[in-house]
């Protein structure tokens, strides 16, 4: 098979994905259809993994109990973590709308199946977290391609991870990687959210190089 050329019009393009990725908690509430959640998840499947382990494992949370007990989790993880602030920077904390566990058409919970015999080991016998660092790739990866084709994803990560595991009832070697809220954006900007209400902007320091 011949290897594909990509083109300096494809990788403009690629620039203008990942600019445009955006972490996403203002939904419309109409559905994503079935066969385009289907299409993401089979890129997912593409991302690289430690010892071709592929251990993520995708649960789609359809039921109301269940989404209920995920909303009810982040209401008492989000109410400790605002805790943790005070003064101006509480207040902007209560501001921020951190979830669309609400407005969400779908919810994806990613777990790590750090039981998984998958790639019998190979990569992470020194460093066994390879397992759900891949597990991440497959989301960023089920994440830029929900971006190409107008749909939005929104992490939430104010969670107590056990009981969210609980609550999904899934196996005991499971751990919970990511909550994704999936949906068409209610609105759409190139700047995160985070920056342009305050409480925090990017900076260079992701860019540096130290040399050894």
């Amino acid at each position: 098979m011949t290897a594909p050329v990509f083109t300096d019009g494809f990788r403009a393009d690629l620039d203008t994905l990942l600019r445009w990725r955006r972490d996403v908690r203002h939904f419309r509430t109409d559905p994503v259809e079935p066969a385009i959640v289907e299409d993401l998840l089979d890129a997912a499947c593409l991302a690289p993994s430690v010892g071709n382990a592929q251990p993520w494992r995708f649960v789609s949370v359809d039921d109301p109990e269940r989404r209920a007990a995920i909303a009810a989790n982040f209401a008492v993880a989000n109410d400790r973590a605002l805790s943790g602030y005070s003064g101006d920077r509480a207040q902007l904390y209560a501001s921020l709308k951190l979830a669309g566990l609400r407005e969400a058409p779908r919810h994806l919970a990613v777990f790590c199946d750090e039981g998984t015999g998958q790639g019998a080991g190979l990569g992470r016998a020194t460093m066994p977290e390879m397992l759900r660092y891949s597990a991440v790739l497959a989301v960023h990866t089920f994440w830029l391609a929900a971006r190409a084709r107008g749909v939005g994803v929104g992490w939430v990560s104010i969670l107590d991870p056990e009981a969210a595991a609980a609550a999904l009832d899934v196996p005991a070697s499971w751990r919970l990687v990511a909550y994704l809220c999936v949906g068409y954006p209610a609105a759409e900007s190139e700047t995160p959210e985070l920056e342009r209400l305050g409480w925090q902007a990017r900076t260079a320091a992701c860019r540096t190089v130290l040399p050894r």
